[in-house]
Order: C-alpha cells, then sequence, then structure tokens
C-alpha cells in the first residue's frame, strides 16, 4: 500500500518542470508584449501625435504667436523630430515619463527648446513602446537630425554619434548647456539619448548634434 501511494506522488522533478514551463511562458508572454504588443500600440499614438500637431499647425494664429516658440505643455505632443538616415519620423512630447515615451520620444523639461542657444535634450527608447530609437545607434557624424516645429524647420548635424558614447543614467552632464563643460553655451545642440543595449542594462547611449540651418515652416 505504502508503495502505491508513493507511485501516485508527485516527484521533485516534475514540481521543478511545471515550474520552469511556466517561467517560460510567462516570459513568452511578456516578450511578446514588449517586443510587439506595446510598440504596435505605439505606433499608432506616434501617427496620431503627428497628425494633431499638423492640423494644430495648421490653424491660424496671432502675428506675435507665429514669431516665437512657446513653452509646450507636459504630457503633450509639442515637436517632430525626423532623422532621415533611419527613417524616423516621430512626435517629441514634453517629458520623459513613461507615458510620455509610449506616446513618441521625450523632450527634457529642463534643456532648451529647438533652436535657442544652449542644448535640447530628447529621450527614446530602443525595445518596446514603438522603440523609435532601434536604430539609433546606426547614426554617423554629419548624419542630419531635424527638428519641425509650427514656425521653423531646425537642422542638427551629428558631431558625435550615439555608438561612440556610453554613459550612465546618472551622467547628467550631458545635458548641461555645454555637456561636459562649465562655461555660457554659444551655439545651439541637440542631445539624444537611449539604451545602450536590446535588454534591460544601466548603460545608456548618447549622441551629440550642433544646429547647422534653420527654415520657416
Amino acid at each position: 500500500m505504502a508503495r502505491a501511494r508513493r507511485a501516485r506522488g508527485t516527484s521533485p522533478l516534475a514540481v521543478f518542470g511545471i515550474v520552469v514551463l511556466v517561467l517560460v511562458v510567462l516570459g513568452g508572454a511578456w516578450a511578446a508584449w514588449v517586443y510587439v504588443g506595446s510598440t504596435m500600440l505605439a505606433e499608432r499614438a506616434h501617427t496620431r501625435g503627428i497628425a494633431e500637431l499638423e492640423e494644430r499647425w495648421r490653424a491660424p494664429v496671432e502675428a506675435e504667436a507665429e514669431a516665437e516658440l512657446p513653452p509646450p505643455t507636459l504630457g503633450e505632443p509639442a515637436w517632430i523630430l525626423e532623422i532621415p538616415a533611419i527613417d524616423l519620423r516621430v512626435p517629441i512630447i514634453a517629458g520623459t515619463g513613461p507615458a510620455e515615451l509610449r506616446s513618441g520620444v521625450g523632450w527634457y523639461p529642463t534643456s532648451n527648446r529647438p533652436g535657442e542657444v544652449g542644448n535640447v535634450g530628447i529621450a527614446g527608447n530602443r525595445v518596446g513602446d514603438g522603440e523609435p530609437f532601434r536604430r539609433l545607434l546606426e547614426l554617423q557624424a554629419g548624419d542630419e537630425v531635424v527638428v519641425e516645429t509650427h514656425i521653423k524647420r531646425y537642422t542638427y548635424a551629428v558631431r558625435v554619434a550615439p555608438a561612440d558614447l556610453t554613459v550612465t543614467p546618472e551622467d547628467s552632464w550631458v545635458l548641461d548647456p555645454v555637456p561636459g563643460e562649465d562655461f555660457d553655451p554659444h551655439e545651439a545642440v541637440l542631445t539624444l539619448t537611449t539604451e545602450q543595449d536590446l535588454y534591460p542594462t544601466p548603460d545608456r547611449s548618447v549622441g551629440f548634434a550642433v544646429l547647422v540651418k534653420e527654415e520657416p515652416q
């Protein structure tokens, strides 16, 4: 009788196998959401954000408002980022929290606005949530980065490629008015930040570009 009861019991090896199977299924579901589901939803949000901006910019505004770039509203689409070398056109959302990075790329509110002397900071994801910066590390020195606003198109040229500079999340100097230097800015700089790797690590890739042209919109 005792031998029969042992035969009917669940062995530790079977329990281990069940646990591993559950973990594999959960891991697969998580990966499917991060790499596919969240990206599909975010891409729709990107399309809506660009459409919202273009419709807003077509509306008539006062002449004084046309002459300057107003401060953006946090959490809302503010401008459009275009990087021809990696076929990217995505809304720039004011803010860099998870919600903003799901809707496009995020503008650091402590940084300058496009076209201004100083540093415009923009962050984006390489994995999931639309992964707008998936190919950012392909950029090379001289490639163009364009920021569209309701008044002008600002074209920046990459000076330091993202693949050439890796920092930690604590390296806030990359968003200084003159990155890494303690003096007043004399040129308009744009900083792009994203994850270094396609899996979770603390490393961040950073690229710098400098304003080379501005045109009426």
